[in-house]
């Protein structure tokens, strides 16, 4: 295998060719990067946590793939991931892993050392979940505490304070949001799953999934709601959250067969969600929503 080849593996490996994740993992962050400043956050702080979203979520794509490598040869959708097809060694995604945390916990070290404190959590978080859909049901909450994490972090990076009760109320709303979008991404593998043995929301949930996901969403639209009033937004963000409930409304009319392609929709359109949330706060501080 060549140099260029060998390259291209390793981006495949960390999905940079299916960047979504990273849309996924970054809008929240920039909800609170943003409301923590009160607006535009400091430019040093923006990048440093767009690149370590950046980092981490490849990081955790290459610890996911080494946890799921003998799984995924079995799953139609996973069968071509390069652990899966032995284009890339065991060894050589821990090692993916654990370079790519190391850069971006020395991003974290230009903040302050409450966030620091704060990152060694994110990464505990990021190495165990791959393994949790083998210990329980709910592994998509420990991805949504993964994900999550990232809320609380961008304030202490922004205040060097320890986080308010807005950033827990998004915290716990960005974490159940993201147990929503996983379990649609749960469904599309649903009988794979069952047939290996491995456990998740979607398997959880069964014939409760639309209901439940549709639970899940109003609690998030709440959420949001509540996260904008407390940051002072006004007629604009509410606007935007309209369009929010447009949106989670057309992914449970995506997921109402349980069609698997459908249900890849319905969580990749989670990225046009988040992207109109953060649209809502920036528009409503610039020019005055109230």
């Amino acid at each position: 295998m060549t140099l260029r080849e060998r390259l291209v593996e390793y981006a495949r490996l960390v999905r940079l060719d299916r960047p979504v994740g990273i849309y996924l993992l970054l809008w929240p962050t920039l909800w609170a990067l943003w409301i923590a400043a009160g607006g535009w956050p400091p430019l040093d702080i923006l990048l440093i946590f767009v690149a370590g979203v950046t980092l981490m979520r490849s990081a955790g794509c290459a610890i996911n793939d080494f946890a799921d490598r003998h799984i995924d040869a079995h799953v139609e959708r996973t069968r071509s991931r390069p652990l899966a097809r032995g284009s890339i060694r065991p060894f050589e995604a821990i090692a993916v892993f654990l370079i790519l945390s190391a850069i971006a916990f020395v991003l974290v070290l230009f903040t302050n050392p409450l966030t620091v404190g704060f990152a060694l959590v994110a990464v505990v978080l990021a190495a165990t979940y791959p393994f949790m859909k083998r210990f329980h049901s709910l592994p998509q909450v420990h991805l949504g505490a993964a994900f999550a994490w990232a809320v609380p972090m961008a304030f202490t990076a922004v205040t060097n304070e320890l986080p308010p009760p807005i950033a827990w109320l998004l915290f716990v709303t960005t974490l159940t949001w993201t147990v929503v979008y996983d379990t649609f991404y749960g469904m599309v593998d649903r009988e794979y799953d069952l047939a290996i043995g491995v456990r998740s929301t979607a398997i959880l949930f069964g014939e409760q999934d639309r209901l439940i996901t549709g639970i899940l969403q109003g609690l998030v639209w709440l959420g949001l709601y509540l996260v904008g009033q407390q940051a002072g937004f006004g007629g604009i963000y509410l606007g935007a959250l309209g369009v929010v409930a447009i949106l989670m409304f057309y992914q449970q009319f995506l997921i109402f067969d349980r069609e698997p392609e459908a249900c890849f929709r319905a969580f990749r359109n989670n990225h046009y969600l988040g992207l109109v949330v953060l649209a809502g706060m920036v528009a409503d501080t610039s020019l005055g929503g109230g």
